[in-house]
């Protein structure tokens, strides 16, 4: 059960930072949103890292799944900024999701089994994903900034979902046995190191009045997202990362409710298929 919440918070908060990311990436750009939101997360954990237990004793295995974490989760954050500033929260956030899937398949191939229905429901996903990447009938012609500006998105969705299903599995790995802080803490601070420092250093780290509000709740509540994910990837690293993949379709449903998304029914379908296919997959792993 304390996977399932675990996995349902994440998802939750998860949904409110891509919201928000997708307003604030087009109001200042990709790098200089994920330069704050490290920044920000990083100032919100350290009274927990000062206050708190130290990481222990760690292994060189740990050592190696803390820099894979941490560098799956920031680098991760730039593609799905990228993809969100140019492209749909329709869209970019479903292909996103499926790194609950890739999570879900690392933990199965490092020893949790797999069954033929789990198995049909990746490929379900994986065809979502297909059909969302498709251009509507009505999209820009081949080679219009449009038509190259959507495809960006679907292919930086991708990148995304690559990149944090492995940081996932990471963090679940590491869960139980690293203080979530500590989890927490190579991601912000290889953001702040390879992102937010070299825009200080170009003067490029910009930050308007009207994103304030935005960057600051996408960083606040990518941080409150894994320490959920992390309370429930301890009883459960599969269950917790799938379920945890329910923020596409929030996201999905807030865009439409609230800044008018529209997609082609193509698209739809794919997204569609993905939210099924996650849910599925969620309460087969339940």
């Amino acid at each position: 059960m304390l996977a399932i919440l675990g996995g349902l918070g994440a998802a939750s908060a998860w949904a409110a930072a891509t919201v928000c990311s997708s307003r604030s990436s087009r109001m200042i750009g990709a790098a200089p949103v994920l330069a704050w939101v490290m920044v920000i997360g990083l100032i919100a954990i350290l009274p927990v890292l000062v206050l708190g237990p130290g990481p222990g004793d760690v292994s060189g295995g740990d050592l190696a799944w803390l820099v894979c974490s941490g560098v799956g989760n920031a680098g991760g954050l730039l593609l799905v900024y990228h993809g969100l500033s140019v492209g749909k929260v329709g869209v970019v956030a479903p292909i996103a999701s499926t790194e609950g899937a890739i999570a879900a398949l690392l933990a199965i191939l490092a020893g949790e089994s797999l069954s033929t229905a789990v198995g049909a429901t990746l490929v379900v996903i994986v065809a979502g994903i297909v059909l969302s990447a498709r251009p509507p009938e009505d999209a820009p012609e081949r080679g219009s900034p449009g038509h190259r500006e959507a495809r960006v998105a679907v292919l930086c969705a991708v990148g995304a979902a690559l990149s944090f299903g492995v940081s996932l599995y990471g963090v679940g790995h590491l869960s139980g046995e690293v203080p979530a802080a500590w989890i927490l803490l190579p991601a912000r601070v290889a953001g702040v190191v390879a992102v937010a420092l070299p825009l200080v250093l170009a003067r490029r780290l910009t930050l308007s009045r009207p994103a304030v509000p935005f960057v600051v709740a996408s960083g606040l509540c990518e941080v409150l997202g894994f320490l959920a994910y992390t309370a429930g990837a301890q009883h459960g690293i599969a269950i917790a990362a799938v379920l945890s993949s329910q923020f596409a379709s929030i996201a999905a449903v807030v865009a439409y409710l609230v800044f008018g998304e529209r997609l082609a029914r193509p698209q739809v379908a794919g997204v569609a298929a993905i939210i099924a296919g996650v849910a599925a997959l969620s309460l087969l792993q339940a």
